[in-house]
């Protein structure tokens, strides 16, 4: 009997990376840090309100619920830190005539620097830090989930309270006076809500107006005053005179640079960051070190990436006209630097030219941002 044939596995482990894309949009994970004295370097994973350790503190208790509210949906999972009572997330041990108990010091369970440690072993979406989190503290959260991008490509991203960071990976929260049930918190307080808001709110959509609807009222800053602060980066709160909700989705970037402003958005970031870390594993799993690198492996692999890009388009995270080929500048650059002379070589010859183990793509997409401009003349 003969055997039945079918698409090359490549090509099959990108469709199955592609098929998984909107369900794992659909729900994200939060990494939360407490401030908690009877769990010093203690962790969970939790997938379910039902399920908050009754250890915890009652406010900290309180805290991993709120995270769970979500937004369309919860968030898939949230896994728990807690550092000590006392510890901060600068790794450096109070002075003991500060506390009556002696503080951890760096990388002993529950410290600043163990923290840090356990963050970089999970896999998470945004993270949120203690409820009174200070300025100090929001600014070491921020260095590490900049490094944590730029030298590991990881998709970590932050709310943090006050934080102008000028960066894509960190939503800069600054709304005050949030009043919940005769409660009031400040933004440092309200972090782990929002996290979980736009951790449980699928790519298909944007935060932009979520209304949060526990939220009685805010500190109003006005039409001009938002618009200021959405201007600045920063992630608001503002109340429509029915309830209370959040401004437009923007993460804490303010300088552009040459990039487009849609790297402002937290939707766009979250779909561009799917995209990335989904090309990179799939490449790694399934392509690096397992063909040949001839001209007919390369466009396999253009195939499937192709394949992964139609069905991102068929849901509407991005628009059809991408393209994916071989970068025939790069390509040409790297067979110079080899001392091959390409003057008088045709494109077809430089496409199709042996690069080693190199393989130069040129992949152009745009992402497809949600409705949040609307533009209504009534005529009388």
């Amino acid at each position: 009997m003969s055997e039945t044939l079918t698409m090359p596995t490549l090509t099959i482990a990108f469709q199955q990376r592609a098929r998984s894309t909107v369900a794992r949009s659909q729900k994200g994970t939060v990494a939360l840090l407490l401030r908690d004295a009877g769990t010093a370097g203690q962790s969970w994973a939790l997938t379910s309100p039902g399920q908050v350790p009754e250890k915890l503190g009652v406010e900290n208790q309180n805290a991993v619920r709120r995270v769970f509210k979500g937004g369309k949906n919860p968030p898939r999972k949230v896994v728990l830190y807690c550092l000590g009572a006392e510890d901060t997330l600068d790794a450096e041990p109070a002075s003991q005539a500060e506390t009556s108990d002696p503080p951890s010091t760096p990388g002993q369970p529950g410290s600043g620097a163990a923290a840090l440690k356990w963050l970089a072993t999970q896999k998470f979406d945004y993270l949120a830090g203690p409820a009174d989190l200070s300025e100090a503290e929001a600014a070491v959260l921020k260095d590490w989930i900049i490094q944590q991008r730029e030298d590991n490509r990881a998709i970590y991203k932050a709310v943090l309270p006050g934080c102008a960071a000028d960066n894509e990976g960190v939503v800069n929260f600054t709304a005050s006076g949030i009043q919940v049930e005769g409660d009031v918190f400040d933004a440092a307080a309200y972090c782990g809500r929002i996290a979980g808001l736009i951790a449980g709110t699928p790519m298909t959509q944007s935060v932009t107006y979520s209304v949060l609807a526990e939220v009685e009222d805010i500190d109003r800053l006005g039409a001009a005053g938002e618009d200021a602060a959405v201007g600045r980066g920063e992630l608001i709160l503002t109340h429509d005179g029915e309830k209370v909700k959040l401004g437009r989705g923007v993460n804490s970037l303010t300088s552009l640079g040459e990039r487009p402003g849609i790297w402002q958005k937290i939707k766009i970031v979250e779909t561009l960051d799917m995209v990335q870390q989904d090309l990179r594993l799939s490449i790694q799993d399934n392509y690096m070190g397992k063909f040949q690198n001839s001209y007919d492996n390369k466009l396999l692999l253009i195939t499937a990436i192709k394949l992964y890009l139609q069905a991102l388009a068929k849901d509407q995270l991005i628009e059809q006209d991408f393209t994916c080929d071989i970068d025939l500048d790069e390509q040409e650059r790297w067979l110079q630097s080899q001392g091959v002379a390409t003057a008088d070589m045709m494109e077809r010859q430089i496409r199709e030219a042996n690069t080693g183990t190199h393989v130069f793509l040129d992949l152009d997409l745009t992402p497809i941002d949600a409705i949040e401009d609307v533009h209504v003349k009534i005529y009388l």
